[in-house]
């Protein structure tokens, strides 16, 4: 693996007084990092199979109160660390056994799962190309998503046109099914949950699976895109070799893939990514999404995907499909119906 200087490191090696032995220091170090050899397969391409973390504390937009601020000082980036630390601290405090009834029409919440949650990702920023990001977003669009005014996804729509969640199966949203999780491209996005996926290779296909529901992406490399213009559920997806880096080009999603937590899309939705391998460990993942429906102009953003240790697998997800609690979801709304005539 390589060697990598840390800010601490370059404090001791700075406060050296031997000329040379800095000079034989940082020689050594470079010596190190160029002797790293990239895993291949036996075709000869760079080897991504195995387990990957993408999860992130690094938001997927930029806070809008940092403007045009790109990335955070290490100074900052431990300020917010040790906030972070200290939020989920008291999120994890036992609740008051005394407290009172919540009032009428409260909202009522999962805290021992909010709880959960908020640990599953600890609370440190990872840098990106040596800088802490104030986002994933990078570009032109001050680390902002560009949505097109007025645009309406697929969800906007048919709550438009009156069906509401709870009016029948169909009103339900995919996660709720338990069909399908997140973004049109899981990995787009810092997920808190289970932010795990497994990449199998071959000379001619890749293979992503993330744990959340068990979405798996095909991707043909050096093929064609089909024919016709069916929407699929996870995209046409296929790749070209540029040297090391593998470039997935994915069109023809559904509609439905759209989420309102992340990157809404329509029909026109295309997404380029950028695989490469830049440790036994990381992932350097960059991506640009187009769709003129529901954006003003493209936007890109990139992050690092951490290796798993080997007991960090990929489980299955035991869903219970959400056919489970249809039932009650529907009465409960029927009620509501009826005490509302």
């Amino acid at each position: 693996m390589r060697r990598i200087i840390t800010l601490f490191s370059l404090t001791i090696l700075v406060s050296l007084s031997n000329t040379g032995q800095l000079e034989t220091l940082a020689a050594e170090s470079a010596t190190a990092s160029s002797q790293w050899t990239m895993p291949r397969t036996e075709y000869g391409r760079p080897d991504f199979q195995g387990n990957w973390f993408f999860g992130s504390r690094t938001p997927l937009q930029r806070p809008t109160n940092l403007g045009d601020k790109q990335t955070y000082t290490p100074e900052e980036a431990r300020e917010l660390e040790q906030r972070m630390m200290e939020r989920l601290e008291r999120q994890d405090a036992p609740l008051d056994p005394d407290r009172g009834a919540p009032e009428i029409g409260a909202r009522i919440g999962q805290e021992a799962d909010d709880a959960f949650l908020g640990h599953y990702l600890e609370p440190k920023l990872h840098q990106v190309n040596g800088e802490y990001r104030t986002s994933v977003i990078t570009g032109e669009t001050s680390g902002r998503i560009p949505r097109r005014e007025g645009f309406q996804d697929f969800y906007a729509k048919r709550r438009a046109s009156g069906l509401a969640d709870t009016d029948g199966p169909e009103g339900q949203p995919l996660s709720g099914r338990c069909l399908i999780f997140g973004a049109a491209a899981p990995s787009l996005t810092p997920m808190m949950m289970n932010p795990n996926l497994q990449i199998v290779q071959t000379e001619n296909y890749l293979m992503v699976m993330t744990e959340m529901i068990h979405d798996a992406r095909i991707i043909r490399i050096g093929g064609e895109h089909f024919s016709h213009d069916i929407p699929q559920w996870m995209g046409d997806a296929v790749a070209r070799w540029e040297d090391d880096t593998l470039v997935v080009h994915s069109k023809n999603y559904r509609p439905e893939q759209s989420s309102s937590r992340s990157i809404v899309i329509s029909e026109d939705f295309e997404l380029i990514e950028r695989y490469t391998l830049v440790g036994d460990n990381e992932i350097h993942y960059a991506f640009t999404v187009t769709d003129d429906q529901a954006y003003t102009q493209a936007f890109s953003g990139e992050r690092i995907l951490s290796r798993n240790s080997p007991e960090e697998k990929v489980y299955e997800f035991a869903c219970h499909e959400g056919n489970y609690s249809l039932p009650g979801i529907l009465a409960g709304a029927r009620r509501l119906e009826s005490e509302q005539e």
